[in-house]
């Protein structure tokens, strides 16, 4: 990941989106909205990931054009699923601190300026958010808080809601990230073995009103045991060398 400019924003927000043409620009209206309303120097970087819809012309038109120098789209050339797409506008973002998230409009834009606050008093490399309230069916919350209670117990955690999108953090959290599929449900862990300090915030969450879910038990359940033993393999087997000197040079 490269390095950002000195003109860059100091915050990057990352939106993967997918097939969500009807939410993506109320969406695009609230983070403008929320992050001009705090003073903020920001940019938000959607990275469409595949979509049949109209959502890439939708966010040209409903929010590149309409704040130029706000918005950018990365289109990417067929669906990789979200922790690729959100990798890629890891990649692609110029802030000093990046904000994830979700493009269906349950998380509330207005709650990245309340982390980044959180960030900068705590002294620590990524807040996370935890739905306070969740506004999704039983069978969710009851399958995610099962899910969830496995992951930290596998992998020795204390993540309260990693299944909330929405969470800030230091560009250096990323900056040497293994992706894979599954990568975004354990971004405060995998932050954890680069060393980060990770506090928790509440945060509000809404239901979805526009479009339809992409995840279900079905597609979420059996990967999803898969990637937590690959995150127990590497926090057993992975390695963090720290230079303590360095002596000669080129001339």
């Amino acid at each position: 990941m490269s390095t950002p400019a000195l003109s860059s924003p100091r915050v990057s927000v990352v939106v993967p989106v997918m097939n969500e043409e009807e939410s993506a620009p109320d969406l695009a209206a609230e983070v403008t909205e929320a992050l001009d309303g705090a003073g903020l120097s920001w940019e938000c970087v959607w990275v469409n990931d595949g979509s049949t819809d109209r959502t890439l012309d939708v966010l040209v038109a409903k929010a590149v054009e309409r704040w130029p120098g706000k918005h950018r789209v990365l289109d990417l050339d067929r669906n990789y699923g979200q922790s690729a797409a959100l990798a890629a506008g890891f990649r692609h973002a110029r802030g000093e601190i990046l904000a994830t998230l979700d493009g269906d409009g349950q998380n509330d834009p207005h709650d990245i300026p309340r982390l980044i606050e959180a960030l900068d008093a705590q002294g620590v490399d990524m807040v996370n958010g935890v739905r306070a309230r969740r506004r999704d069916s039983a069978v969710r919350r009851i399958s995610s808080r099962l899910a969830n209670g496995f992951r930290n117990w596998l992998t020795r955690e204390s993540v309260s809601d990693v299944g909330c999108a929405i969470r800030v953090f230091r560009r250096q959290c990323v900056q040497d990230i293994l992706v894979f599929k599954g990568m975004h449900r354990f971004l405060p862990t995998l932050a954890r073995l680069q060393g980060a300090r990770i506090a928790e915030m509440p945060v509000n969450h809404r239901p979805r009103t526009r479009g339809q879910t992409k995840y279900g038990i079905s597609n979420r359940l059996w990967v999803g045991l898969a990637d937590v033993f690959a995150v127990r393999w590497m926090q057993w087997r992975m390695v963090r060398p720290r230079v303590r000197a360095e002596f000669g040079g080129v001339d």
